[in-house]
């Protein structure tokens, strides 16, 4: 007799994501379907840091629509670094991993980057990109220790670390040479 497995439905995935669910991150990875959902996670995510950013003093369109593609940017960048990091140089024996698979789960940590958005209130902009920041590395160690089947979490803290600085510097060497200029 054959058996099917329903898809957990994207909010309940979300929710996992949000709460550092490892099974949620688990099934993310295997299920191929959830590609698109991952990159629509990501771009939420982006748009959430653009339009927070207005509370910063970026309120032109011009400087939403830039601050959301360097955080796409960035997040690409970071996902990247780690996969190469990650599965390149440091891999446990047990790590077998696709980039499908960790872009999948990597996807799905950028959720808490979506609530970036609430930096447009007044005074909220830098607990809000700060809580969220610390929230996407925590979500990314998790995913990134579920996708490439580490037994340490050292290890995952180790590779998400060494890519986001990374990222980071990448991330803030373009702004300086390509953002608005703040005056």
């Amino acid at each position: 007799m054959a058996t099917t497995t329903a898809t957990t439905p994207f909010v309940m995935r979300l929710i996992g994501a949000l709460a550092l669910d490892p099974v949620t991150y688990e099934e993310v990875e295997g299920d191929r379907s959830a590609t698109g959902q991952a990159l629509l996670v990501v771009v939420l995510s982006s748009v959430g840091a653009g339009i927070g950013a207005r509370g910063l003093g970026s309120g032109s369109p011009r400087s939403m629509v830039f601050i959301s593609a360097v955080s796409l940017v960035a997040w690409a960048t970071w996902a990247l670094l780690t996969y190469q990091i990650g599965v390149k140089l440091m891999p446990e024996a047990e790590t077998r991993s696709d980039v499908g698979e960790l872009m999948r789960t990597i996807g799905f940590s950028a959720a808490p980057g979506m609530l970036r958005i609430f930096g447009i209130v007044p005074g909220a902009a830098v607990p809000a990109f700060t809580l969220t920041a610390i929230w996407m590395l925590i979500a990314m160690i998790v995913a990134v220790r579920q996708a490439l089947d580490y037994k340490s979490t050292a290890r995952a803290v180790a590779v998400c670390g060494l890519g986001w600085a990374l990222a980071l510097a990448i991330a803030v060497g373009l702004g300086l040479v390509f953002g608005p200029t703040v005056s």
